[in-house]
């Protein structure tokens, strides 16, 4: 039982991926992590980068850092800054450092993968590094000599990695638009609510719009424990029922052939809900198409992001919807519909044609990393398919009463919101932007 709850808590609402993840339960060590408060938000962008491993955090995190630890950081950061494929600076020549693991030879190192570049990056690595506030001192200086601790040599390499793609003028820009009146402005920012590392780091101006805005406003604020706790007791039997109670004998047949292929205890999959299954078996299917573990492309979506960045911020954190009213939603669906959901998934498994879901989502992440919405457009639709009760509960009327909450914000706030919802729901028909504009409201692009 335990191990089914915690394939479900990185589980996604909905098999068309449109709806808020629920928040994967975070693994639970022996150990502390060992992390200075300093360095949390830092450390958590770094995360998304997948530059370090976070079992690092358990292993002498905040000690002297090996070679080992060291060189894969470096290896690491390395490889990101070359996926920015910047000309080459034909003037460059290496900097001269003692290969020492302290703190200023591993600034230095890592100086000298951007002067590589034709970046305005100078001829003096600390000069450099101190500038752009990726090297700070403690007050009595920089302390360049001091063996450097893997907690620092990652906290520079985070640094240097956000701040080499703002100077490049690069970064994912999302799908995001503007709406304002004299004293109220509100961002809209298409999400994802999966990723990968190469969404990452975002681009300065999106950064910088969640930074001046005065509150983030999401469907559901998964990191809610209320939310998760609810989402638990509805996802599964408790009444002795299970999914051969409720599908026919042929969605039973299929789904003992895929726990088979997963190697899946169909005793414990037995006791979730059809719409539940549909969700975690959906993401079973796309594991091995990006090389990440359901929970971890959970932790790497673009709401996710956000939210533990308010929450590190303290920035305030509104729900449109909530966790429990999409749980509602889904639990709402007929049996009917929810039986389609689950054979459309275990067909896709057991009979893969065509695109898969992992293909529209590699589609999803370049089209959002390159802000090209008619192209990001173009995929969604095709993955939509036939009008059904469940796309009608996804959008709908969820998008009117979406609309009507960041109307009301334009005419009863005062501030700067920044608003992230599933990308669908400003792009399929009749959407959030298509009942703001129906209202006379103006909506601007952000890039423009």
């Amino acid at each position: 039982m335990k191990k089914i709850a915690k394939h479900l808590m990185a589980s996604i609402l909905g098999v068309t991926l449109m709806l808020t993840t629920i928040v994967p339960s975070i693994h639970a060590e022996e150990n502390a992590p060992e992390i200075s408060f300093w360095a949390i938000e830092t450390l958590n962008e770094g995360e998304k980068y997948g530059i370090f491993p976070m079992d690092w955090y358990y292993e002498g995190f905040r000690s002297e850092a090996t070679v080992g630890n060291l060189e894969e950081l470096l290896a690491l950061t390395e490889q990101k800054i070359a996926a920015l494929e910047l000309p080459e600076n034909k003037q460059y020549s290496p900097q001269t450092y003692e290969n020492d693991a302290t703190r200023g030879s591993i600034v230095t190192r890592l100086y000298d993968i951007v002067a590589r570049y034709d970046l305005p990056v100078g001829n003096d690595a600390i000069d450099y590094m101190t500038e752009r506030n990726i090297l700070v001192g403690d007050g009595k200086g920089l302390a360049l000599e001091k063996k450097v601790t893997t907690e620092e040599a990652v906290v520079f390499a985070v640094r240097f990695i956000k701040d080499t793609y703002h100077l490049a003028g690069q970064g994912s820009k999302g799908v995001a638009w503007v709406v304002e009146d004299e004293d109220t402005l509100v961002y809209l920012l298409g999400s994802i609510h999966l990723g990968t590392p190469d969404l990452y780091p975002f681009n300065e101006k999106l950064l910088s719009a969640f930074e001046e805005s005065d509150a983030l406003l999401v469907e559901a604020n998964v990191l809610d424990p209320l939310g998760m706790q609810y989402y638990a007791e509805k996802a599964m039997f408790t009444d002795g029922t299970t999914i051969e109670d409720v599908v026919s004998t042929e969605t039973y047949e299929k789904l003992k052939k895929v726990a088979e292929q997963y190697q899946l205890p169909l005793e414990q999959i037995a006791l979730q809900k059809p719409w539940t299954l549909s969700s975690s078996l959906s993401m079973l299917a796309m594991d091995d198409s990006f090389g990440l573990t359901p929970e971890q492309m959970s932790m790497h979506g673009i709401d996710m992001y956000f939210l533990l960045n308010a929450l590190l911020q303290g920035k305030p954190i509104i729900e449109l919807e909530g966790t429990a009213a999409q749980v509602d939603m889904l639990a709402g669906l007929s049996a009917e519909a929810q039986e389609q959901s689950l054979v459309k998934v275990l067909d896709s498994i057991l009979e893969p044609t065509g695109e898969s879901e992992a293909d529209f989502m590699k589609d999803w992440f370049n089209s959002w990393k390159n802000e090209d919405i008619n192209e990001f457009e173009k995929s969604l639709k095709a993955m939509e398919g036939e009008p059904s009760e469940f796309n009608s509960m996804l959008f709908g009327e969820r998008d009117i009463q979406m609309a009507k909450k960041i109307q009301a914000l334009l005419k009863d706030k005062e501030g700067t919101f920044f608003v992230v919802v599933g990308a669908g729901h400003f792009l399929v028909d009749k959407n959030i932007i298509y009942h703001l504009e129906q209202n006379g409201i103006t909506v601007k692009p952000f890039y423009q």
